[in-house]
């Protein structure tokens, strides 16, 4: 399984720009006036060029006035040591404040956070329920790490058929890990009807994507469904990818 993004490597400052933009995968929360969108670029501008006081400053300014883009940037310097007194209480606030203004990146972040012990003691369940909006969003990662929540019973009920739903959420958006276990588990029937063609599909996807390993995989349903079908009649159509 894919491990989760630590911290310390986690969402640049500068694609939070994107997030506030407006909804998708990034940010789902309300689009700021054009003037505080400005006030946000400048701040990011100035983080970009290193100058983290004064990054500091104007992102504290920012998060004062409930702009979920700041209070996730504000978090992320906190947690990266670029703040005088870092304080992992605080940035999980300001997380919490952002990811419940509907801020997807804070979402996912705040689970990572939560998952990984960023804040303190581990809180899987929590970390799950942030993981749980998150993927319901959109968020590809999210997603990735729900379906996983779900295949090994890690902070929710163990449930095969939840894990498919969310792998196949993370394959359509791109993800090729997704794409492998998808296809694992329609070749062996986890969560989902053993079919070899849907098996076939989805590491065929992967190997497309790069995936040597799918891509052997892919030959080998290709044997499999060759052979199936010289010994009998051939199944009934197949369900949906």
């Amino acid at each position: 399984m894919r491990a989760s993004t630590p911290l310390s490597t986690a969402v640049p400052l500068a694609l939070t720009l994107l997030a506030a933009l407006g909804p998708g995968a990034a940010g789902a929360a309300a689009a700021l006036a054009p003037a505080l969108q400005a006030e946000v670029d400048r701040a990011v501008s100035v983080y970009e060029h290193g100058d983290h006081a004064a990054a500091q400053a104007a992102f504290e300014s920012l998060a004062a006035r409930g702009v979920p883009a700041a209070e996730f940037d504000l978090a992320l310097m906190h947690l990266r040591g670029e703040v005088p007194r870092p304080d992992a209480a605080r940035a999980r606030r300001l997380l919490q404040r952002a990811a419940a203004a509907g801020f997807v990146t804070a979402q996912l972040q705040l689970a990572q956070g939560l998952e990984g012990g960023a804040f303190g003691p581990r809180d899987i369940p929590q970390a799950q329920r942030w993981y749980a909006l998150a993927a319901a969003a959109g968020s590809v990662e999210a997603q990735v790490a729900l379906g996983t929540a779900y295949y090994l019973g890690r902070g929710l009920p163990l449930d095969p058929a939840q894990a498919a739903h969310w792998y196949r959420a993370a394959a359509l958006g791109g993800d090729v890990g997704a794409m492998y276990l998808l296809a694992s588990m329609y070749e062996h029937g986890e969560g989902v009807a053993a079919d070899l063609r849907l098996a076939r599909y989805w590491y065929d996807q992967g190997a497309q994507a790069g995936d040597l390993l799918a891509a052997a995989k892919a030959h080998e349903m290709v044997a499999r469904l060759a052979a199936a079908d010289a010994a009998g009649p051939a199944p009934a159509a197949t369900a949906r990818p």
